[in-house]
């Protein structure tokens, strides 16, 4: 959508602020995962460009990252159009010109008054810009200063990591290429198969994706596939395959060889795996639609894996930076049911490791309940399986980090999502 002459410099064109207002209020529902209300919005929108459409989801995450502060500044019954003025205004500093053909005459009023607004003394969740119980949830495991400093990192949009496709090219290689393209690229500073965009570049038609040689991959993400260690020949699971991503790591660190199985409850996700598992050149790989974690068919493999991947569906606060609705969609019921969940998930999924396998636990949560207290619970539960430390199994693969014996990554200290992974290992003879 073009500015007009009359939209000034460095102000957006009122259709697009209409459009952004009409995005904003449909996720602010709740009803359904931001990103998918976006897509919608965006199929349903198609005369929108590259840049509107970056524009609109900047704006819509920008606010969802501090809905609690604008909302301590706009009123805890702020319309979605006066929160994205509140946002324009103080959050992005705009002048009052800028809102000149935007707003009305009675809106720009108020918003010089939010302007000079000074609030008071606030909580630490509104410092935060978190909800009560998951900032009360968070002082289990940090301090005050160390929540806030969480918070902060989780309220910085994320940068772009790919992962190399070690079956098809090195890293390298992959970054003197893209530098060729004049796509600025960094090599990762954890996993040694990440690649980090300066930018966030359109790269779904470029050859290098086309032709499978990356994937988009956190690079925390990244690090549960080194944690696994898969070899060649061997018979690895990915219990919580979804579309893939991770299942893509392992078989392509195994070679294409041996026997790969993708787990999942979701039909639609494993048919998203199928095309990339094509690109990505691998033929070791077996999706597999499960009912549930004992189905018949997972249990035909009780004993025989090598390797057991559980990344369990959790509440996903480690990923807020790039789904920041889902603090504001998560609830203290949603983490106790969740907690259960991967309780009997885990519990299944060790069943298929063979004495002397290796069962890799991870979650992309920060709360303590879904990640330390779950492999605690199991692990007294299962004397048959001992605690093997993250830091050795890292070290041996050259990574330099320090995570101690279970994997914890922090967006404000590794500039990464939010992991958690414990590694786990049968006793030979048990």
């Amino acid at each position: 959508m073009k500015k007009t002459d009359k939209t000034p410099e460095g102000a957006v064109s009122r259709a697009l602020f209409i459009q952004a207002t009409q995005a904003l209020g449909t996720v602010l529902a709740f009803e359904f995962p931001a990103d998918a209300v976006l897509s919608r919005h965006f199929r349903d929108n198609r005369e929108l460009g590259h840049r509107d459409r970056g524009f609109i989801a900047e704006t819509v995450y920008a606010v969802l990252r501090r809905l609690r502060w604008l909302r301590r500044l706009a009123g805890d019954k702020a319309t979605p159009r006066e929160l994205l003025l509140a946002w324009f205004a103080r959050g992005e500093g705009w002048p009052m010109r800028n809102f000149e053909g935007l707003a009305s005459a009675t809106e720009r009023e108020w918003i010089e008054k939010l302007k000079a607004v000074s609030l008071g003394e606030a909580t630490l969740a509104e410092r935060a810009d978190l909800p009560d119980w998951l900032a009360e949830r968070l002082l289990r495991s940090f301090d005050e200063e160390g929540v806030l400093a969480l918070a902060q990192g989780l309220n910085r949009p994320a940068p772009l990591d790919l992962r190399a496709n070690v079956l098809k090219i090195d890293r390298d290689t992959l970054l003197a290429r893209l530098r060729e393209d004049r796509i600025v690229a960094e090599p990762g500073t954890l996993s040694p198969q990440a690649v980090r965009l300066a930018g966030k570049p359109a790269l779904q038609k470029h050859p290098l994706f086309l032709d499978g040689s990356f994937e988009v991959q956190d690079e925390g993400s990244q690090l549960l596939g080194l944690l696994v260690q898969p070899k060649r020949g061997e018979l690895v699971v990915d219990f919580c395959a979804g579309a893939g991503g991770k299942t893509l790591q392992l078989g392509a660190m195994m070679r294409s060889t041996g026997r790969l199985y993708a787990f999942d409850v979701s039909e639609k996700r494993l048919a998203k795996l199928k095309p990339r598992m094509a690109r990505a050149g691998l033929s070791n790989v077996h999706p597999v639609l499960i009912a549930h974690e004992n189905d018949a068919k997972v249990k035909r493999l009780a004993g025989k894996a090598d390797r057991v991947l559980v990344d369990a569906p959790c509440t996903g606060l480690g990923t807020l930076r790039r789904n920041p609705d889902l603090k504001w969609r998560q609830s203290p019921a949603a983490v106790d049911e969740m907690v259960a969940k991967q309780g009997a998930i885990l519990a299944a999924a060790a069943r298929l490791v063979r004495p002397g396998g290796r069962l890799v636990y991870a979650t992309c949560s920060l709360l303590a309940e879904e990640n330390d207290a779950v492999v605690d619970a199991f692990l007294a539960a299962h004397p048959e399986f001992r605690a093997v430390s993250a830091q050795e199994v890292l070290d041996k693969q050259g990574v330099t980090l320090e995570t101690g014996e279970r994997l914890r990554l922090l967006p404000h200290v590794h500039d990464t999502d939010g992991f958690f992974a414990a590694v786990m290992e049968r006793v030979a003879g048990a």
